[in-house]
């Protein structure tokens, strides 16, 4: 059974080996889940995945697996042993509940008759008063109406099932879905060097131990710094225009990015780098930082983040006086020439779907400016631009 399971999720791309399949069986030896989908699929998941980002070929690979499953019924038998099956059914219902089952002859007979339905049904059925399936009044399956059913699959519109079989949850984590501050966190990990600095306030349990141990039993705690993330990042965000759809997820990097990196800087731009940035969008004209500034300030060991749709007019790199919004002396691409000398390592984050990058030439222009290091702005972008930022 457990081998037809591993090979498709080997099938769907999974970096899963024997090893991962025995502990998985070793598990299972010790009742560590027992007769609940539910358990099985988180411990099948911790056993099976070692990556975040593989949640969502897992999910995909675990439903097309139980939905390919010969007959639930053999199903129902290997998982769900009938006495555990009747002493959860009991022990779930309240005393209303219990009552209404009644009409039905009692939870043993509704069981029986659940199995017995499942033997004699030989597909899919929707509609009427009899078979499991959907949008009837049956007591079992799905989208139907019945006071005392069964839920089999699916998703339930009454919310009347007296007990729900295969409800699942599970949400997606993939490389191309919208970004959350989670899944956020989880990719800017890759960008991290510990270092320990400042005063000695941490516990080195394994130091404390081994000189214990040579001191004769006598206890020698000692003591470490902290420790901490010593990558500097510097984050340029372009704001207002074609950006505004994406305020959301910026906003959402932005405070990833906050709780993740110790020395964070940040700073606004509008489409492309000229002599000055800022940092309050509602004081921009008012109080702006020259970029050769930021330049003198911040080291070249910085890892420098961008983040924009990369969309507009040509003239607004190429060109002196480009700028939407005043006259720039140099063109955008000057600046950002003397910015990829300064700083080794330089990536671009595009929001935009990156099948479009193709049909907008400024997206181009900008993507050699930065050597190619352009991404987009999904998990699978992110975790990309991260890991060339460490190398």
């Amino acid at each position: 059974m457990l081998l037809d399971f591993f090979d498709g999720l080997r099938k769907a791309g999974l970096p899963v080996s024997i090893k991962e399949l025995l502990t998985l069986l070793e598990t299972l030896e010790k009742h560590v889940a027992f007769a609940s989908i539910n358990d099985f699929y988180y411990l099948s998941r911790t056993c099976m995945v070692k990556d975040e980002s593989n949640y969502d070929k897992f999910d995909r690979a675990f439903a097309l697996y139980f939905e390919e499953l010969e007959s639930l019924d053999d199903f129902l038998e290997a998982l769900i042993p009938e006495d555990w099956l009747r002493s959860e059914f009991e022990k779930s219902l309240s005393e209303e509940e219990k009552a209404k089952i009644e009409s039905l002859g009692g939870l043993e007979k509704l069981i029986e008759e659940f199995k017995k339905r499942l033997k004699e049904q030989q597909g899919k059925h929707e509609g009427g008063n009899k078979w499991i399936g959907t949008q009837g009044t049956s007591p079992f399956g799905n989208d139907g109406y019945n006071p005392e059913g069964v839920r089999v699959g699916g998703e339930g519109k009454q919310k009347k099932a007296l007990k729900v079989w295969e409800k699942r949850e599970y949400a997606n984590l993939d490389d191309s879905v919208e970004l959350g501050t989670r899944n956020i966190k989880v990719a800017l990990r890759r960008l991290r060097k510990f270092t320990r600095v400042g005063s000695e306030d941490e516990l080195d349990l394994d130091d404390t131990i081994r000189c214990t141990a040579k001191n004769a039993g006598l206890l020698d705690i000692k003591m470490v710094p902290e420790k901490r993330n010593a990558v500097k990042v510097l984050i340029f965000f372009d704001a207002g225009g074609s950006m505004d759809p994406y305020v959301k997820v910026c906003e959402e990097l932005f405070s990833a990015a906050r709780t993740e990196f110790k020395h964070l800087e940040y700073f606004y731009f509008h489409n492309m780098l000229y002599d000055y940035v800022w940092k309050d969008n509602f004081r921009r004209f008012q109080e702006k930082t020259d970029t050769y500034d930021v330049f003198h300030k911040y080291a070249s060991d910085y890892k420098v983040i961008f983040i924009g749709d990369a969309s507009m007019s040509p003239y607004e790199i190429e060109s002196a006086g480009g700028s939407v919004e005043y006259y720039n002396k140099e063109s955008g691409a000057s600046w950002m020439e003397r910015l990829t000398d300064i700083y080794d390592k330089v990536v671009w984050l595009n929001p935009v779907r990156e099948d479009y990058w193709e049909h907008t030439p400024t997206i181009q222009r900008v993507r050699e400016l930065v050597e190619g290091r352009m991404f987009p702005l999904t998990l699978g972008g992110l975790d990309e631009g991260m890991t060339l930022l460490t190398k």
